[in-house]
């Protein structure tokens, strides 16, 4: 079985017993991600790079010099500055900035010895739920439904890159972020792990960013135990980002099989929408269940204001990202158009031939409802929901430790079924989005099969910084669900 094929934490494991080399390690995954280039699941390789990191990694090893992931391949969502490796948020306005600076998230998995195979691909400024907005082309995810082998399905978004390459064994782990599920929900759509920590855990210093209050890096990963992993990794206050939070940072592999026994579960009566699959309900039922065998006390409660969570997020996420995206005008890091009349002209055209629909829409929407007449109408009673929505989390995190919850409302959709309404597509994002407006730590973890053979995710909620908690439920799901990796044969 090729190398590729392991957990990160195999193959870490399998490095300290010097089953194989990292040059070996990172040559399996440079030749799949050769292989699999249709998949489109990157859009900056770094093959020869990574191959002299490689051997850097091998001689830190002999050594004696290992660190946490010494010479261990990820993918690096391409929202995150990396020094010297052109970093685009899936947009043209972008397409040759090459950061003179290094995020913080990638620089303490750089500094523990990690190795970036390149920048995966992702929705423009991550605005999607189905990575068809990047600029460089979609992602396509590697499942197929079965009896359909050529019928190409989404991956979810906006870090649908990050996931396909996870899913496809193209890279051990990758980093997305996630501003209203889009760590999540391409998760589930590729049946991997996907971590969003609590607002504040990890540093947004060096992400470009969409919506600042709503912005948080998290892991990607094959197993549960990986996710605890580049958790541990990526955390800690870090005084460049106003909104870190000084929270001491566990080891959170150790939470890795620990007992749920007393554990109370909250299953949120409003998440049981109109019109969702028969499927995508029993499986929420049977996850229940396989807590409640491992001892967990599962308890209904209620979340009244969830059904105005989404018009709420759609109007603060369009607010904020209009206001962060004014930096990219033609003049400074970003496509400038030639042969303008004055700086207006230079904005207009710059801005016009740079960004996607998507992108056009939301600045559109975002300015629209700050501007004056609107703000308070809109903007201040879509703040006041977002508190109201936080509050009601906290008090049922008072009768219950966790939530259980559908990742998505579906299995992953077809690329030529992808929504053109903009307000189906965000949809996909009902059962995610709560999370961040309350600014709380949410994990999905793959659980089952549709009937046509495509990964369901089940999504696991918790209090603020109460991570840890995520971790030990998640292993009884992931256990019990004994979930299939992807194979080339679609199996």
């Amino acid at each position: 079985m090729s190398l590729a094929f392991q957990s990160l934490s195999e193959a870490r494991d399998g490095l300290q017993r010097r089953d194989f080399s990292v040059r070996e390690l990172v040559g399996a995954f440079l030749e799949r991600m050769a292989s699999y280039v249709s998949l489109n699941a990157f859009i900056t390789s770094r093959p020869e790079e990574a191959l002299r990191e490689a051997e850097q990694a091998d001689a830190h090893r002999l050594q004696g010099n290992a660190r946490a992931l010494e010479g261990l391949p990820l993918g690096i969502k391409d929202v995150f500055c990396t020094k010297g490796i052109r970093t685009t948020a899936g947009s043209k306005i972008l397409e040759k900035f090459v950061p003179p600076y290094e995020s913080t998230v990638s620089r303490k998995l750089l500094e523990a010895g990690a190795i970036f195979l390149g920048k995966t691909n992702m929705d423009e400024f991550a605005m999607g739920s189905s990575t068809s907005t990047s600029a460089f082309g979609g992602t396509i995810n590697p499942w197929k439904r079965q009896g359909s082998e050529a019928t190409p399905l989404s991956p979810g978004g906006s870090s649908g890159g990050s996931s396909a390459a996870v899913a496809a064994h193209l890279c051990l782990g990758a980093i997305g972020s996630d501003t209203g599920g889009s760590v999540r929900q391409p998760a589930a759509f590729c049946g991997i792990v996907g971590l969003k920590p609590t607002y504040g855990r990890c540093s947004r210093f060096g992400m470009i960013p969409l919506a600042s209050s709503l912005d948080q890096a998290g892991p990607m990963t094959k197993t549960v135990r990986d996710a605890a992993l580049l958790l541990s990794v990526m955390s800690g206050h870090d005084p460049q980002d106003s909104t870190s939070v000084e929270a001491a940072v566990p080891d959170f592999e150790q939470e890795i099989g620990a007992s749920v026994r007393g554990l109370r579960i909250g299953v949120p009566k409003e998440y049981a929408v109109e019109g969702m699959p028969e499927e995508v309900r029993q499986l929420w039922q049977q996850g229940a269940q396989w807590l409640r065998e491992a001892g967990a006390e599962i308890r209904e409660v209620s979340l009244p204001s969830t059904s105005y969570a989404l018009p709420a997020y759609y109007i603060i996420n369009p607010a904020e990202a209009s206001s962060n995206l004014a930096r990219f005008d033609g003049v400074r890091f970003t496509r400038r158009t030639e042969e303008v009349h004055n700086l207006w002209d230079l904005y207009e055209r710059s801005r016009a031939e740079g960004l996607g629909p998507e992108v056009r829409r939301r600045i559109f929407v975002g300015t629209y409802v700050l501007s004056a007449g609107y703000y308070e109408a809109y903007y201040l009673k879509a703040r006041r929901v977002q508190a109201l929505i936080r509050q009601e989390f906290l008090d049922a995190f008072s009768a219950v430790d966790l939530l259980l919850t559908p990742t998505a409302p579906t299995g992953p959709f077809a690329v030529e079924e992808a929504p053109e309404d903009p307000v189906t597509m965000y949809l996909n994002d009902v059962f995610t989005i709560t999370v961040n407006l309350a600014g709380l730590p949410a994990l999905s973890v793959p659980a089952g099969l549709t009937t046509e053979k495509t990964p369901l995710g089940l999504q696991l909620i918790a209090p603020p910084f109460q991570e840890g908690s995520l971790l030990r439920a998640a292993t009884v799901l992931e256990t019990c669900a004994d979930f299939p990796s992807w194979k080339e044969d679609g199996a």
